[in-house]
């Protein structure tokens, strides 16, 4: 009697906090929790299938590799490339098949000039003050870049990249969690 209640009450606390935890109705995430989930983040946003359009220059990268893109492409003033060299040339709708075909989506680009939003070389913490600066993110709350990152058809080909290229560390799923925790922590930064 006395090991069956034992167990009961032992039971009932590891519901309890597992659903704690576990509840995006539960404690609200502290600091810690934030920059821990944003270290997350950072792992996608720095793997090659986001930080290849978030470049450093105005030449986008390709491959796992993350190097420099063939044929000279250039962001161009719209973020879609210049004269003949627009990015529809070779990147279609949809991912072309076969291994290491272009890749494609009707919006194929990268961010505009004004906003680069440079994910390569950035540190932790630099990107994390990056990306909610609306100054340097094109403008975005931080409710907007949590749909951006979960909802956006051309962010969401990081994870439908075609065959021959290398998926995030994470899911789309567990990638938006994360942000949640991040933004639901008051968005701290790593230093």
């Amino acid at each position: 009697m006395v090991m069956a209640v034992a167990g009961l009450l032992s039971g009932t606390c590891l519901v309890a906090l597992a659903g704690r935890n576990a509840s995006p109705h539960g404690a609200k995430p502290d600091a810690s929790a934030s920059q821990a989930a944003f270290l997350q983040v950072y792992k996608v946003l720095s793997s090659p299938r986001c930080a290849n359009c978030h470049p450093a220059g105005d030449a986008p990268l390709q491959g796992d590799d993350s190097h420099v893109h063939m044929q000279n492409v250039r962001r161009g003033s719209d973020g879609h490339g210049v004269t003949a060299m627009r990015c529809n040339t070779c990147h279609q709708n949809a991912n072309l098949p076969g291994a290491n075909m272009p890749p494609g989506n009707p919006k194929w680009s990268l961010p505009a000039p004004e906003h680069k939003m440079i994910f390569v070389g950035r540190s932790a913490g630099a990107l994390c003050r990056q990306i909610k600066d609306p100054k340097q993110n094109g403008g975005r709350s931080l409710e907007q870049l949590a749909d951006h990152v979960s909802h956006d058809d051309l962010v969401g080909w990081a994870w439908d990249p075609g065959d021959g290229r290398s998926l995030p560390p994470l899911s789309r799923e567990e990638t938006s969690k994360q942000m949640r925790t991040w933004i639901d922590g008051g968005a701290a930064c790593p230093d």
